[in-house]
């Protein structure tokens, strides 16, 4: 037998009829890899010589393993490969993506790994490596097959189980095991059962992966100085741990130490630089404080690299367009404003554009067409009663102020403030609109008007529930959500309103549905949010089945309520 099929053997793993993917852009490493796999007693192949034609093949057939080179030529690299693989969900729980290349720069590696791919080999590679590589993480998938699966069905709890389980009997593996614990309480809204994971493991070591978990749990609970200190901790331990860097920035955010937060990701990007999303997080930061050279230099890269990246961003876009306004460049502002409408679709996208144009006109003194298409907007506002996304709605206030107008950004910014009541950050935001505006005593009085007035309506509804008139409460949340769209407590209570309703009066197909569109709308605009997996339990545990288990109840969110 060969000594391929030996160590297959040993393992217990049998490769006979698994699917590959082999994508390289050299026809001669193709064939090595294959012949490799050959000697496992591979059968079923497939092969690529590009990021794109992989992507093609990636979305019609379901891989057992995929090795993939690092370096693909003209196109997508292999780490947006495995990008798009992973937010399209082109992969199983229990497939294995090999990132294989010749780099061994800090830079390509960092890159890689972010995306965490399965296992990450230098070439050039031998057959007794890929062998060892390919059953090891082959043997790892299967211990997480189950959890990554109740991961994908965003049942987070169910996995937190499931890690238990194969802790019991998996030894080996309990730190990995614990690390994805600790993950899915966080995303269960669980912190204080994560934080307990996080103190278990750091007892046993101190893993910079803990401590920036820990650092995570505190800085959500408010306490940012100490998060901030966790956080400066495991980057004096471990400069690339990236992770760090981003979360270091957001404390910061959070602290309203903006340059702090915005020489953080300068640092974080010079490590690492081809995330689209940090590129992406560092210009929109440098704009903000005014950082002219470096806003510019963020957007070009997140433009460069974003060009076959599935995290492509029309902020980039529009962020380059802002900044060539304030270089007095109002003739490449408009070229690229061009560009992100021929690149990306859609009517928010030619909003933005319009949004952005004006700001570009205003900023770079011509005030007289910023005038013509500030006045251009407001009409479109007074036409369509809908509303655009947060960060748009603030745009567009900031643009119509700045070219003289006062109703309609006073209403704009009192629909974020009903949408946001309780998000403190978004309201200080708000409030510098206001002052720019030189309304910042009516601003502050606006604030509070629109707070308490989203508050009121958000406890009518609870009102309703708590008196036990279940019908009016699901028919007054549904008025609620139609007026405030996307005030995330409004719209976890209607969802709790409708589970109680279901919980009282039986399972109903529709009342399911409802439930299960609110929450996923939460999860689509804000995700992570800490009530959603609980509500998504309840759920579970209502569909209809021979022997439904008991149902806890959990409380109500409401102003000055408790909270379940």
């Amino acid at each position: 037998m060969h000594p391929a099929a030996v160590a297959a053997a040993a393992a217990n793993i049998d490769w006979t009829e698994k699917r590959y993917l082999i994508v390289d852009d050299f026809v001669g490493i193709r064939q090595l890899l294959r012949e490799t796999l050959r000697n496992l007693g591979a059968k079923h192949f497939d092969q690529a010589a590009s990021g794109g034609e992989a992507m093609t093949m990636l979305s019609k057939t379901l891989y057992d393993v995929v090795l993939c080179d690092f370096n693909l030529g003209d196109g997508k690299n292999g780490q947006q490969v495995l990008e798009e693989c992973r937010i399209r969900n082109l992969l199983t729980p229990s497939s294995v993506f090999l990132m294989v290349s010749a780099e061994k720069s800090v830079e390509s590696v960092m890159g890689a790994a972010e995306q965490q791919p399965d296992a990450y080999i230098i070439k050039p590679i031998t057959e007794g490596v890929l062998l060892t590589r390919l059953n090891r993480v082959w043997q790892k998938k299967q211990i997480f097959r189950e959890i990554d699966q109740a991961f994908v069905e965003k049942d987070y709890l169910r996995a937190a189980k499931l890690c238990d389980d194969q802790i019991a009997v998996h030894k080996l593996h309990a730190i990995d095991l614990l690390r994805m614990k600790a993950t899915l309480l966080l995303k269960a809204g669980e912190p204080e059962k994560a934080r307990a994971v996080y103190e278990q493991v750091l007892d046993d070591r101190d893993y910079n992966w803990a401590r920036t978990g820990l650092g995570k749990i505190r800085m959500n609970n408010g306490d940012h100085e100490a998060a901030r200190q966790m956080f400066q901790g495991v980057i004096a331990e471990n400069r690339f741990y990236i992770d760090a860097y981003d979360q270091l920035a957001t404390a910061y955010q959070l602290m309203g130490k903006l340059e702090e937060s915005c020489d953080v990701l300068e640092k974080a990007a010079k490590l690492s630089p081809n995330s689209v999303v940090r590129q992406r997080r560092l210009g929109l930061a440098a704009l903000k404080l005014g950082n002219i050279p470096l806003a510019e230099r963020a957007f070009r890269k997140c433009i460069a690299i974003g060009e076959y990246s599935v995290m492509k961003t029309v902020d980039a876009y529009f962020g380059l367009a802002r900044i060539c306004g304030q270089k007095n460049d109002a003739k490449e502002a408009l070229q690229v404003l061009g560009m992100a409408q021929r690149e990306f679709t859609g009517e928010l996208v030619q909003l933005r554009a319009k949004i952005t144009e004006g700001l570009v006109y205003h900023e770079s003194g011509d005030y007289r067409r910023a005038r013509k298409t500030g006045d251009e907007l407001e009409e479109m506002l007074n036409e369509d009663p809908e509303r655009p996304d947060t960060p748009t709605c603030m745009e567009l206030a900031t643009l119509l102020f700045a070219v003289g107008v006062k109703d309609a950004p006073v209403d704009l910014l009192c629909y974020v403030i009903r949408n946001n009541h309780d998000n403190m950050v978004l309201l200080d935001e708000v409030q510098e609109i206001f002052e720019k505006a030189r309304m910042g005593e009516e601003g502050a009085e606006l604030i509070k008007s629109a707070r308490k007035e989203a508050a009121d309506m958000m406890n009518k509804g609870v009102l309703l529930w708590k008196t036990g008139k279940l019908p009016e409460a699901v028919a007054w949340m549904r008025t609620a959500r139609e007026a405030l769209p996307n005030n995330m407590r409004i719209l976890f209570n209607s969802a709790q309103i409708l589970i109680s309703h279901m919980q009282q009066h039986g399972y109903n197909r529709d009342l399911m549905d409802e439930a299960n569109g609110v929450l996923m709308h939460v999860d689509h605009i804000a995700p992570g949010q800490q009530r959603f997996a609980q509500l998504i339990e309840q759920l579970a545990l209502l569909m209809p089945r021979k022997d439904p288990p008991p149902i806890e109840n959990f409380g109500f969110d409401e102003e000055g309520g408790e909270q379940g």
